[in-house]
């Protein structure tokens, strides 16, 4: 049985984890492509906020460019988030390898 100290340690880390999970759905990373040409911002929880395309980069004749781009800049945006995700959580965490929180 857990004590009361751990006991109230362990809800702690709970409020820190419901904490964090409010705090990484307005948490947002930025990726971009192409030079600048294509950005992507991507919050904590994974979702893409926003997509920005420079017109000069759109052109009836590389569509497969821009889609390449796109995709390319979604991807980074979505390991930047769960980059960030990881950080937080492991400094919450304190490294401790707690099954279920990632």
């Amino acid at each position: 049985m857990m004590n009361r100290k751990m006991m109230r340690q362990a809800q702690q880390l709970q409020k820190k984890m419901a904490d964090l999970q409010t705090e990484l759905e307005t948490a947002t990373v930025e990726a971009t492509a192409g030079g600048g040409m294509i950005t992507v911002v991507v919050t904590g929880k994974m979702t893409v906020e926003s997509i920005n395309i420079d017109p000069e980069v759109v052109s009836a004749d590389d569509v497969e460019i821009l889609q390449d781009l796109v995709l390319a800049a979604v991807n980074e945006g979505l390991n930047k988030a769960q980059e960030m995700v990881s950080s937080r959580m492991g400094a919450l965490t304190g490294g401790l390898n707690i099954p279920g929180l990632m």
